[in-house]
């Protein structure tokens, strides 16, 4: 066919009829249809259904339209797991402009540079978060964005820092606005930040076609069927919340929206409202494992979780089985939209011993059912390392739920990208069934309760302390978070500090999730060359004895 022209492409276009760029937003749209009437929100005491939740999104698509929003436009968020945050994933694409849902636990600085970097125009604001919105407001360096202020009867305090209500803004839209459709799929949908490993926060751009499909692979790989009850222990700000917001709207299940992670809040959501499915990472479910009334045995109601982040400990697994969460391991980055691998269980495991079924349940696994593949390859010879589980290469993805890149900067994206592959920076090894094994994180970032933090940037601000010499930070274990970060100091000559002086300094300089847990004074072990030998300090770690924070 190499000399004439192919015939199956000879007056067979893409028209109107037979092409439409995949967007998140179909699902929507198609929910209200189908299921009117099913309840899609429910709230402290308030619900929606899917006819409302969609007349919701389009009036304050409609309102941020008017205020001249459109494509190339960015709307942060700084909200809880409240309807609003659930609402603006659709709200805003349906007007062609990206979400960049904020991590509700960062600091003034760090806000303020992905208000900046990012060009949010607008931004949606919990009373909760006002005062360090304020703050990040105060020390931007760009046009500072319009302020909307998301009042939440469930939460007493804080204030108003808005020209507008989000209620009213609503209020203002006009119900029957007309989703503005992705002219190509590739178009964006999401920015999200990630420190990634030089602590300097990097741009995270997903598109409508990767959003949904992975939407798509979320039911799939979770197992939610039709109409799933879906508990938001997961924060939305994650990843846009693993973008259960699209899968969940594809499925016409419910969101049971969740302010904070309480326990008890959790065990009775889950009796009240039938809740069938959650995600989170292991620290979520280690405390409703650990909590004094939740129920076991015949008292449990059977729910689905998926749990992602460091590998969760095996006491972790079986005592969610106790109390009747069965867990499902998946694993991913921000950079393929959450999780894009699943710990895909095999037939037979059901029957084998707790500790053996969670030994194989710990695994990273497989590719998610819509994406192309995620394996262990030799970084460089770019070739899959044996089936061993022993010879370790970097774990890659490959595939539609892969980003986009990494916005205003180009290096990260073409480095990100070398040979085809995404490369996560995970060290593995691939098991005799082609399961990925994480084994170390090569840019040392540690996973404490969920959440990325960039060991650069903890010692970057160590090394600010005016009786630090050399300074080092690695992941200690920990029973609670998973991981947390353990600070190892070398003082200068004739100088002084305590352990609780260097993390009230460091806890003056960052957000609390990211000081030092423990720290330990002494000469930092170092190559000829002077680089730090990190490897046996991760060693010394396991004994280092943590601060209660």
């Amino acid at each position: 066919m190499s000399e004439r022209q192919n015939q199956y492409n000879i007056g067979l276009d893409k028209t109107p009829a037979n092409y439409v760029p995949l967007s998140p937003l179909s699902f929507l749209a198609r929910s209200a249809a189908v299921y009117p009437d099913h309840v899609s929100t429910v709230y402290e005491g308030r619900s929606f259904t899917w006819r409302e939740t969609h007349e919701r999104c389009k009036r304050f698509a409609s309102w941020l339209a008017n205020k001249g929003i459109g494509a190339g436009d960015t709307v942060a968020a700084m909200l809880p797991n409240i309807p609003a945050m659930n609402e603006a994933h659709f709200a805003v694409p349906m007007t062609g402009a990206v979400l960049n849902a904020l991590n509700i636990r960062l600091d003034a600085p760090s806000i303020a540079f992905q208000l900046d970097h990012g060009g949010a125009r607008i931004i949606l604001v919990d009373p909760e978060f006002s005062g360090v919105i304020t703050d990040a407001l105060a020390q931007m360096t760009g046009p500072k964005p319009f302020v909307i202020d998301v009042d939440d009867a469930a939460f007493k305090g804080g204030r108003r820092i808005g020209e507008i209500e989000y209620e009213s803004a609503v209020a203002q839209g006009d119900p029957d606005f007309a989703a503005i459709p992705p002219g190509d799929e590739w178009d964006a949908i999401a920015l999200s930040y990630t420190s990634g490993t030089t602590g300097n926060p990097k741009g995270v751009v997903t598109h409508h076609r990767g959003a949904y499909l992975n939407a798509v692979s979320n039911i799939l790989a979770g197992n939610l069927g039709q109409h799933p009850v879906y508990l938001w222990t997961l924060p939305m700000f994650h990843c846009n919340g693993w973008c259960f917001p699209w899968t969940i709207a594809a499925a016409a299940g419910v969101n049971v929206c969740l302010r904070k992670v309480e326990p008890t809040k959790i065990f009775e959501l889950i009796k009240q409202h039938g809740v069938t499915h959650m995600c989170g990472a292991p620290i979520v479910y280690n405390t409703l494992i650990n909590a004094p009334d939740a129920p076991k045995g015949n008292a449990a109601r059977h729910v689905v979780g998926l749990i992602a982040g460091a590998a969760p400990p095996v006491a972790v697994l079986e005592g969610a089985e106790n109390i009747g969460i069965k867990l499902t391991h998946v694993y991913g980055l921000t950079e393929v939209y959450g999780p894009a691998s699943v710990c895909a269980e095999q037939p037979g495991w059901d029957e084998l011993p707790a500790s053996e079924r969670a030994s194989l349940k710990r695994r990273q696994g497989v590719p998610y059912p819509l994406e192309e593949g995620v394996t262990v390859i030799d970084p460089q010879t770019m070739r899959q390392v044996p089936r061993d589980g022993e010879t370790i290469g970097e774990v890659m993805f490959r595939g539609n739920i892969v980003m986009k890149g990494y916005l205003k900067n180009e290096k990260a994206t073409r480095d990100a990208f070398e040979g085809g592959w995404f490369h996560t920076g995970d060290l593995g090894v691939l098991d005799a069934h082609g399961y990925v094994i994480i084994k170390d994180r090569s840019k040392d970032i540690i996973i404490s309760g969920g959440e990325n933090i960039s060991s650069v940037e903890v010692e970057d601000i160590l090394y600010k302390h005016p009786a630090v010499l050399f300074a080092a930070v690695v992941a200690k274990p920990d029973p609670k978070w998973g991981e947390v970060p353990c600070a190892f100091v070398e003082l200068k000559d004739g100088a002084s500090a305590s352990e609780a002086d260097i993390i009230a300094f460091c806890r003056s300089h960052m957000s609390g999730f990211k000081t030092p847990k423990a720290v330990m004074f002494g000469p930092i072990p170092k190559t000829s060359t002077g680089k730090i030998q990190k490897f046996l300090l991760r060693n010394e770690a396991g004994s280092a004895k943590a601060i209660s924070t």
